[in-house]
């Protein structure tokens, strides 16, 4: 049986975590201008796109609006429009990059939701194959991701830059 290494889950494993703060990790992101090291892909005026780092499958992507609130309420129409439309403008990016059979789209809000991140909503998009999903994550509690981050977040900002 050959093993399967990723030594990518490792530097989260071990890295210090946060002390508890009031700004969120999406605010954090949003104020940094390194969206290189962040795999922030693309930038609108009241939202942004950003690859995740501990995704479910590759092209996993967040859609964050700016104001940092757990509540859909909480956003102005314009903020709600701009987070729906952005989702949309990422679905067809990764359709052309990636070309999934489909997505699952949408929001964890509440730790009973299983959100991850519970004081700044944010949109999932997960591009799926036919039989992507396998024992991988069922059984060993791992995610084979067949691209770097890194190199993934450089293709979609590249395509991103080209269909404005």
């Amino acid at each position: 049986m050959e093993s399967l290494h990723a030594p990518w889950r490792i530097q989260y494993i071990l890295a210090p975590k946060p002390a508890p703060s009031d700004i969120s990790i999406f605010s954090k992101i949003a104020q940094s201008s390194d969206d290189e090291t962040n795999y922030v892909v693309v930038r609108d005026r009241t939202c942004y796109a950003v690859l995740n780092s501990y995704p479910y499958t590759g092209g996993h992507l967040l859609i964050v609006p700016y104001k940092q609130t757990d509540n859909l309420s909480d956003l102005t129409d314009e903020e709600l429009c701009d987070l729906m439309k952005l989702t949309r403008r990422c679905q067809q990016v990764l359709t052309r990059v990636m070309k999934p059979d489909g997505f699952n789209i949408g929001l964890n809000l509440g730790r009973a939701a299983g959100a991850g991140v519970l004081d700044h909503l944010h949109i999932h998009i997960v591009p799926r194959w036919q039989g992507d999903t396998n024992f991988m994550p069922v059984i060993a509690h791992n995610t084979v991701l067949p691209e770097a981050l890194t190199d993934l977040a450089a293709k979609l900002r590249a395509e991103f830059s080209q269909s404005c």
